[in-house]
This record gives C-alpha cells, structure tokens and sequence, in this order.
C-alpha cells in the first residue's frame, strides 16, 4: 500500500479561552474548520476577514489548503486563535514571510482575557446597588 507523503505544517493559535490547531498543504486555497467550509462555519464577513488576513498578506492564500481545529470560546475569540495559528503554520511553511507577519502583528498572542467574578459583587466590576434609606 502507497501512502501519500504530504508536507503539512502545522500551527497552535490562542485567543481568550479559544485554541485553534492549524494545518497547512500545498493546495488550492481551500480552507475548512471543525470539518466544515469556511464560509459556514464563520457567516459574518469580519470574521472571514479576520481568519485570511495572514494568507492575503503573504500572498498565499491562493497556493495553501487550510484545516482547521478549533475549540472553546466563541465566534470572534475562534477567528482570531485561527488567525493566530495560520500565521505561526506560515511560519513553518516559509521562515522568510516573518517580517511581514510581524509588523503585522500576527504573530503576537493577544494577552486580553476576560475578568472573573468577584465575591460580594454581581460581575468583575460592577457592584450590587446601593441604598442610602
């Protein structure tokens, strides 16, 4: 039995408590997450932007096939752990596109979590109301 030997490179990107695990071929530009096209799977066009940015900055969006494994946290905070992760993927796919992914910003973890609740208080900042009488 002949196995096809395919180069893959692979990427890990995290943003707030979303994890994306990247992987990138040679290929036509087709881009699937969780099993599912693209386009589907994130319906708003921001976040469609959001997860090509890396691909149209580099100029190859059109000669690599993404696939995509994300979990955890919602729709925006899943764009940018995938956009994160295709571009560390890049990385593994050309060490020269860095600079460009770099200035970009892309490369850089976005440290923003959301705060916990505090004891004696209804959210993170927000205190219960207060009655004077």
């Amino acid at each position: 039995m002949a196995t096809k030997t395919t180069n893959e490179f692979l990427g890990t990107g995290r943003r707030k408590t979303a994890v994306a695990r990247v992987r990138l071929a040679t290929g036509s530009g087709k881009i699937t997450v969780n099993g599912r096209a693209f386009e589907n799977y994130f319906p708003l066009e921001t976040q469609r932007s959001v997860v090509s940015q890396p691909l149209i900055v580099t100029a190859t969006a059109d000669k690599l096939d993404v696939r995509v494994n994300v979990t955890g946290g919602g729709p925006n905070g899943q764009a940018g752990a995938t956009r994160h992760g295709i571009s560390r993927a890049l990385l593994q796919f050309d060490a020269n596109l860095r600079p460009a992914l770099k200035a970009e910003g892309f490369l850089t973890r976005d440290p923003r979590m959301r705060e916990r609740k505090k004891y004696g208080q209804p959210g993170a900042r927000a205190r219960f109301q207060f009655s004077k009488r």
